[in-house]
């Protein structure tokens, strides 16, 4: 099972007003494992950075001025997530950005080349209703070391991402060692015959339970004017004259 946890930052809060994506962090995890191995770039959007972007993740117009467009590193990104499973926080946010990157290239779309998105934003209000659900929030609550997290930044997002994810979806190592042990061997006297069982129990109920049932089914019946699919249909009334 290999999934990617990605993080993006971006030049504001609406692609659909044109704001472009500015730094891609992903690591990869393999049957809930950390890898090492991470992909990670920043990315000149051709365009100007909103102040309160900048004010939340610190970077410039000035620092993207050398660095590639997207178009230029769309490929070797493509490549890193295909066929992963994706793990994002807030994954509409960073799945309608890469979309809309992806869309002015005429490439394919970020949900066609990965098989399924995991919300962990989305998983953490289904498993703590009415508790904030920020990734701060979320690294307090697990107990996960986030004080070197002065900005936001897609890489090291990504990083505490996915210790957050694991900390979240903690017992499904059991479950992949389960689907992963092999099958029981068959003992070296066996001789593949038919293998003997013990009968079985038969508790039959009593009258008294058997009066007591009838009793309920016929209350249900009543409360339901007969319409119940245990019982016959009615006759049909006969035909007037």
């Amino acid at each position: 099972m290999r999934q990617i946890v990605l993080d993006t930052e971006t030049t504001g809060l609406d692609w659909k007003s044109g704001d472009r994506v500015i730094e891609i962090g992903c690591v990869e995890l393999v049957d809930r494992k950390l890898t090492g191995r991470h992909y990670h770039v920043f990315i000149n959007p051709k365009r100007d950075i909103d102040a309160g972007a900048i004010a939340v993740h610190g970077i410039t117009n000035e620092f993207l001025a050398d660095k590639p467009v997207f178009k230029d590193i769309v490929q070797e990104f493509e490549e890193f997530v295909a066929d992963g499973e994706l793990v994002i926080h807030n994954a509409p946010f960073d799945v309608g950005f890469l979309n809309y990157e992806l869309s002015l290239l005429g490439r394919p779309l970020l949900t066609a080349i990965c098989p399924s998105v995991i919300d962990t934003l989305r998983l953490a209000k289904e498993q703590n209703p009415g508790k904030k659900a920020s990734l701060n929030a979320l690294c307090s609550l697990y107990e996960i070391d986030n004080t070197h997290r002065t900005l936001h930044g897609a890489l090291l997002d990504a990083e505490l991402l996915a210790d957050v994810y694991l900390a979240m979806t903690r017992g499904q190592e059991s479950l992949i060692m389960m689907l992963d042990e092999p099958a029981a061997q068959v003992d070296d006297g066996d001789t593949g015959g038919p293998i003997e069982r013990p009968p079985l129990r038969v508790l039959r109920a009593s009258p008294e339970e058997l009066e007591g049932h009838d009793k309920v089914l016929g209350e249900i019946a009543k409360a339901n004017k007969g319409n119940c699919l245990w019982l016959p249909p009615a006759p049909a009334d006969a035909p007037a004259t």
